[in-house]
């Protein structure tokens, strides 16, 4: 059974710092990529960032090229997702997934967390 827990979000200002964690169990973490998604309130999920099983590639989407990152951690079997200079419109629910290539298509995705709260006062 594969399980991903995320951490680390909460309320911050605008212009202020979050770094994400997603913990990995009961899968060969190494072996897939991972991606991070976000959901506001009435909106669809859409796509934050991916990197792939090395960790030598990431892809991240338009809206936060620039000031988020997304790394991992293979000996901890965690991803990250450093987030900078945060805007209210990056105030969403922050999912973790996993994938069998680095993708930012949703469907590509079969393993979810349960979602971190992030929320960003203006």
């Amino acid at each position: 059974q594969v399980q991903l827990v995320e951490s680390g979000g909460g309320l911050v200002q605008a212009g202020g710092s979050l770094r994400l964690s997603c913990a990995a169990s009961g899968r060969t973490f190494s072996s897939y990529a991972m991606g991070w998604f976000r959901q506001a309130p009435g909106k669809e999920r859409e796509f934050v960032a991916t990197i792939s099983w090395s960790g030598g590639s990431t892809h991240y989407a338009d809206s936060v090229k620039g000031r988020f990152t997304i790394s991992r951690d293979n000996a901890k079997n965690t991803v990250y997702l450093q987030m900078n200079s945060l805007k209210p419109e990056d105030t969403a629910v922050y999912y973790c997934a996993t994938s069998y290539s680095i993708s930012w298509h949703y469907g590509d995705y079969d393993y979810w967390g349960q979602g971190t709260q992030v929320t960003v006062s203006s």
